[in-house]
């Protein structure tokens, strides 16, 4: 079994399933993503760039669905939020799947492809 497998059977649940979930979720909706396992997280590159990934924060009850370059967007997005004061992450913040805007987190991914598509560096600060 792969670690990043490995990383989602170990989660608990609600968030093994949130996150079962939105990985089918980024895997259907853009094509050639890459996935893999990086600081001891899922993540899913784009063009051999990070584009997002999948982390439960300590002290949260939710699971941080953080796009790197996120700072681009967030004005079109305002359901990204900025934890922690981060430079350029965003982030949207799912504590279930009742609560999970499927369209606009395709709408979202979209968005940001078209981002790293366009950008020369992997992170934008």
């Amino acid at each position: 079994m792969k670690p990043v497998d490995n990383y989602f059977l170990s989660q608990a649940e609600p968030f093994q399933s949130i996150m079962l979930y939105v990985r089918s979720v980024i895997l259907k909706s853009i094509p050639n993503i890459e996935e893999r396992y990086s600081y001891k997280i899922p993540f899913y590159n784009h063009n051999n760039k990070p584009m997002i990934y999948l982390n439960i924060l300590k002290g949260t009850q939710y699971v941080d669905v953080a796009f790197v370059q996120g700072i681009l967007f967030e004005n079109k997005f305002p359901e990204l939020k900025d934890h922690n004061n981060r430079k350029q992450v965003r982030s949207i913040q799912v504590k279930s799947l009742e609560d999970f805007d499927e369209l606009l987190f395709v709408e979202i991914l979209k968005t940001a492809t078209s981002y790293l598509d366009k950008s020369k560096k992997a992170w934008h600060i």
